[in-house]
């Protein structure tokens, strides 16, 4: 794909963009590597609102294209002025991920935002099965979107159906929820989903201690990005030595990689849950050019 917008990337480091926003008429593209524990919009409104402060605009389309969970990293596509209107067409483009897949315990959300709500044995969870398993999830598939997701059911968001559950049982979001529903997910539409490549890069059997931290493993800018990100649960399973397995994914639109860890902790007769997840690239956008938060801002600081 043809993209005429500035891309803003980390070959403008140390520069400033112009104060006009009409010397960019295709507008701009921002690649930003999401903080961990921040949502996407935390990460537009922080940007937002430098970028119409630094234009001089008091309403300056900005928007993203392709949500990432609040506990990924990685590549977000941040489009500003008339860029925007690429946004759908950039989601359609592939992704790539690493993810980190713990195995012997589920989560409601599939990640660590919410508390384990069961164990499972693991015995036949091994580096040997894993790589067994994977060539079965390759190609075109049917796939349940997690009940924790932004899909619509009958105009209504999964999240909020899921979020019922625990205001019916007056329980905390962060609460354990040992009886919480998983075959709710059942309701939200089966949607066709392209996982074109799989690759097991590391496997960490159950008995070798805590897993590595998802933040030093998978973010070149965790240290200095935290803000508003402190709000966003995290669980910590790493007294329960589960196994982990790090598999880079490179899939089509639409495809949950929390779904594919329930699905691949399902086919190996156990549970899972991602322990960590960085989207690597995105279209044609990679990691490594990718801004933090704060070299964003920086472009956005002083005009030419």
């Amino acid at each position: 794909m043809e993209i005429k917008a500035l891309i803003a990337d980390s070959s403008l480091l140390g520069k400033a963009l112009s104060g006009n926003i009409d010397d960019y008429p295709d507008g701009i593209i921002i690649p930003i590597d999401k903080p961990y524990r921040w949502t996407s919009a935390d990460v537009i409104r922080k940007l937002k609102w430098a970028a119409c402060r630094h234009f001089g605009k008091k309403n300056l389309k900005v928007g993203h294209a392709g949500t990432l969970d609040p506990l990924a990293t990685g590549v977000l596509l941040v489009c500003v002025g008339k860029a925007t209107r690429l946004a759908e067409t950039l989601q359609k483009e592939g992704k790539e991920y690493v993810a980190g897949i713990a195995f012997g315990a589920t989560t409601p959300s599939y990640d660590l935002e919410k508390a384990v709500d069961k164990l499972y044995p693991t015995d036949n969870v091994s580096e040997k099965s894993v790589l067994e398993a994977l060539p079965g999830f390759l190609g075109e598939s049917e796939q349940v979107a997690p009940l924790f997701s932004a899909k619509s059911v009958d105009g209504v968001r999964a999240y909020e159906l899921a979020r019922r559950q625990y205001k019916e049982k007056g329980k905390a979001k962060t609460d354990v929820l040992e009886d919480f529903d998983h075959s709710a997910a059942e309701a939200l539409n089966i949607q066709r989903i392209n996982i074109r490549e799989l690759e097991l890069l590391d496997f960490r059997p159950g008995d070798a201690g805590a897993p590595p931290d998802p933040v030093r493993v998978h973010s070149r800018f965790a240290a200095a990005e935290y803000g508003p990100g402190s709000r966003i649960n995290v669980t910590d399973t790493s007294g329960l030595n589960l196994p982990i397995a790090t598999i880079r994914i490179a899939c089509g639109k639409g495809t949950y990689i929390r779904a594919f860890a329930r699905d691949l902790g399902e086919a190996l007769g156990s549970g899972a849950h991602l322990n960590s997840l960085r989207r690597t690239k995105s279209g044609g956008f990679a990691a490594e050019t990718a801004l933090s938060v704060s070299q964003a801002l920086e472009l956005l600081t002083d005009k030419q």
